[in-house]
């Protein structure tokens, strides 16, 4: 799970000036945030079920890690806005990826046996509507559609036709009949962006001021969960200190989170700082009382290391974990046979040059989860003995874009992504000027 090479890009050395570090037109700031200049790659890894027919007797699924399957992914800032007197400016962040066969282990025809993620989103959707979950069972009877299938990476990631879907849409004509993990989202954005540009303050350099027109969330049952805090996770204030706290806001988990000061390291000769999420960012409300508020409906709290997102996710049951759950509960780890945590291929980390801020490397690595339960009205699918077992089968996704309704079902195919972040911006240096190459590896 390691990505090998990455790419070189290079930026001159020269002392810095503040003045460079706003969101202007002109400086080289804004340049490397309207349109990165260093390759960002995403890279799914996929768990496919080998044992589904020992699930259905009630044994825990076992998985095999497949991948990578890469992509090159573009996410250049458009309908950009400078607005109160270029303190703030508006944006999207258009993301579009392009498969690198070369950087893949295999097609995007390769076959992945995992959970019928359509079947699974939508009894859940529709398990209290009687009639219409009915329908639902007798369709699966009648075609022998399971809970289990296989499609290609390709179907599985950008879409395919869903028989049930499409049966059920003359039913729900706003249904959608086609299912995929970014089904719509290439070539689209995570939603309305504005941002402070620093301009009045340099350390509010790129921080989020509003998302789709918010100041704040309202998904969650505390005012501190809903603070929508710092920047993207793209970019970063100058003059980083390390007792200092880095305050991000993910579309992908519908909330705020911070990293914090581990180690100084170096990229290409360049130094750093290592900044990543602590537990305690994903913790338990009994082992961090601030999370309380992540608990939905409230007071229902699960363990540490994952996210209940379903409010966000117009109702899907998906679960947000680090890859392989790590730094979450054991019994997490336990419930699937093939989960693996290990920090240095699964834990989430920035490198940042502290006294520009510029991000050198990062690598973003996120685990969607679906939570599969017994449902009476569909007993016929699964028992309850499967239901005691199969409590996630996991699709771990390293940059997870927004999620519309029939998509976020996926959370059962396993797909890690790392993404490598390089921005060419200039890094002071005391004696000379030179080109010096910045190597993500």
């Amino acid at each position: 799970m390691k990505l090998n090479t990455i790419v070189i890009a290079k930026g001159f050395v020269s002392s810095l000036k503040f003045v460079e570090v706003v969101l202007k037109n002109g400086t080289e700031a804004f340049e490397a945030w309207e349109n990165p200049p260093a390759p960002i790659y995403m890279q799914f890894y996929f768990f496919n079920l080998t044992n589904p027919m020992e699930v259905l007797d009630g044994d825990r699924p076992a998985v095999i890690e497949i991948g990578p399957y890469t992509y090159r992914e573009y996410r250049p800032m458009e309908q950009v806005d400078f607005q109160d007197n270029g303190t703030k400016v508006a944006a999207v962040n258009t993301k579009t990826y392009i498969f690198q066969r070369n950087m893949s282990r295999g097609p995007e025809s390769d076959l992945i046996r995992t959970v019928n993620i359509p079947a699974m989103t939508v009894m859940e959707q529709f398990k209290d509507h009687a009639i219409i979950a009915n329908l639902i069972s007798s369709y699966m009877k009648g075609t022998g559609e399971g809970l289990f299938t296989t499609h290609t990476v390709g179907e599985l990631l950008w879409g395919y036709e869903d028989g049930l879907l499409k049966a059920l849409k003359t039913l729900k004509p706003e249904l959608d009949d086609v299912f995929g993990l970014f089904y719509k989202t290439n070539a689209s954005n995570d939603g309305d962006y504005v941002f402070f540009t620093g301009q009045q303050n340099y350390k509010d350099f790129s921080r989020v001021d509003t998302w789709n027109s918010k100041s704040t969330l309202n998904w969650w049952s505390s005012d501190e969960c809903n603070m929508i805090n710092g920047t993207n996770g793209a970019f970063f204030h100058p003059v980083i200190t390390k007792n200092e706290t880095l305050y991000m806001f993910s579309s992908d988990l519908c909330r705020s989170l911070y990293a914090l000061y581990e180690e100084d390291v170096t990229v290409k000769g360049i130094p750093g700082y290592l900044f990543s999420p602590p537990s305690k960012v994903f913790a338990n409300h009994t082992v961090n009382p601030a999370n309380a508020g992540f608990c939905v409906p409230a007071g229902n709290c699960l363990g540490s290391g994952v996210l209940n997102v379903s409010l966000c996710k117009q109702g899907a049951p998906i679960i947000m974990s680090p890859p392989h759950f790590y730094q979450a509960d054991e019994k997490f780890v336990q419930d699937v046979f093939g989960m693996r945590p290990k920090k240095e291929e699964h834990q989430t980390t920035i490198v940042i040059n502290p006294l520009t801020g510029i991000t050198l490397q990062a690598a973003k690595r996120l685990q969607v989860n679906v939570y599969v339960e017994k449902i009476p009205t569909f007993s016929v699918v699964i028992d309850d003995a499967s239901a005691r077992k199969l409590k996630a089968i996991v699709v771990k996704q390293n940059v997870v874009a927004n999620i519309p309704f029939m998509l976020i079902g996926l959370g059962i195919v396993l797909g890690g992504v790392f993404m490598f972040l390089m921005c060419r911006q200039k890094v002071p240096n005391s004696t000379t000027d030179e080109q010096q190459p910045l190597l993500s590896s």
